[in-house]
Order: C-alpha cells, then structure tokens, then sequence
C-alpha cells in the first residue's frame, strides 16, 4: 500500500501549539479526532480527501477513548483513522482501520498492535517517529519532534485530510444518517 499522499511531518503540524490554536486547548483538556471514508455521521464535518469524502469527527473529551464505537463497522469496505488523547501528555493513541479491521494501533509508537502492525512503519518514520530502541528517544519519538505532530502527519497520509484550523471554521456540518450502520445504532 502507498500512503504517500502527500509529504506532510510533524513540523507541518507545529501550529497545534500555537497560543490560541484551538489543538492546544484540545491538547489541554483531550479530544478524539477521527477520519472515516464514506459515511457522514451527525456532527461531523465533510471533508475532501484521498479517495473521496471523509466523514471528520472532533471531540473534546477529557478521558479520550482510542476510538469511537462501532468504527470498525462503519469502516467496512472503507478507511478509518483515529487519534484521542486525554487530558495533558499522556493517555494518547492512535488507532487505523481498514476494510472493517483494526490494522495498527498504539498509544507509542514502538510497541504497536493490530493485524499489520508494521504495515506504517515506514511512513512512520517519515512523519518523525522512530522506531528503534534508543535510550536517547523517548517512547519512540525522535527528541525534537512534537509527538502530537506527527499522529497529525501520519493520519494526513494515511487519508489526505490536510487538517487546519480553517477547515474547522469554514467547513459546514452535515447531518444524516450513519451509511450502513448496524441496525440500532
């Protein structure tokens, strides 16, 4: 598979640290961000990507969850990207789907799971993690590189959403029903 959408890093992403970014406060207090193809789920936002539209999903949440549920049955013959981080530094992860299957997760970078977990490690390495065991990283995260940064990369090449604050702002929300969703949800 090529995920080379583009060549978004973490440097790309450095604005999430701005002061008065809406990501710093969401890194602040934890959210949840996720990226689905295909379906439009109520409150998210449409957004233009590889392959298509994506449904954008953005919370605040202080306990983030590593994804939300059932985004394995909404991402049945499709793509899903999720990362969450709870409140502060810690508790982050970050989750790909595909064609309904969790194919790599990891809250570090450096002990993944899933079917594939190797499958990104070299788009991983390219956003700006690194995947040795090091004792000068910290966690899998090369020194100097903004971990939050590169999950930022790493899911804009994975789905060709170039996330900025002005697609938060200038994006309109679509409502509708979740495109075939299991029944009672």
């Amino acid at each position: 598979m090529d995920f080379s959408t583009g060549p978004a890093t973490a440097a790309d992403y450095r604005w999430i640290r701005d002061p008065g970014s809406v990501f710093r406060r969401l890194l602040e207090h934890g959210y949840t961000l996720t990226l689905v193809r295909g379906p439009v789920t109520a409150g998210a936002l449409a957004v233009p990507g590889e392959g298509g539209e994506w449904a954008l999903d953005l919370r605040w949440d202080v306990g983030a969850e590593e994804c939300p549920p059932l985004l394995d049955a909404l991402c049945a013959g499709s793509r899903a990207v999720s990362h969450a981080q709870g409140g502060g530094e810690l508790g982050q992860r970050f989750s790909w789907y595909e064609d309904g299957r969790l194919r790599t997760a990891f809250a570090w970078p450096t002990d993944r799971s899933g079917t594939t977990p190797d499958a990104l490690n070299d788009v991983l390495a390219e956003v700006g993690f690194d995947l040795t065991d090091d004792d000068d990283l910290v966690g899998g995260f090369t020194v100097g590189v903004d971990p939050k940064a590169a999950l930022f990369a790493l899911t804009e090449r994975l789905t060709g959403v170039r996330m900025t604050e002005e697609l938060l702002a200038r994006s309109a929300h679509r409502t509708g029903d979740l495109a075939g969703a299991p029944p009672g949800m």
